[in-house]
C-alpha cells in the first residue's frame, strides 16, 4: 500500500467517526428536549382530574 491509500483510508475512518459523534450529540439534544417537553406537560394543571391534557402537533 502506498501512503496515499493509507491516508485516504484513515480520512474515511475519521470522517465516519466525526459523523457518528455529531449524530449522537444531535440525538442526545433531541432526547433531552423531548424529555423537558414531557416534564413540562406533567406540571401543567389539568382541568379535569380524569382527563389528560390535549396537545396539538403540526407536521
Amino acid at each position: 500500500m502506498d501512503i496515499n491509500s493509507i491516508m485516504s483510508s484513515q480520512l474515511r475512518s475519521l470522517q465516519s467517526t466525526v459523523q457518528m459523534s455529531v449524530m449522537t450529540k444531535a440525538l442526545s439534544m433531541e432526547t433531552s428536549a423531548v424529555t423537558e417537553m414531557l416534564n413540562s406537560l406533567e406540571s401543567q394543571p389539568v382541568a379535569h382530574p380524569h382527563k389528560g391534557a390535549s396537545v396539538d402537533i403540526k407536521a
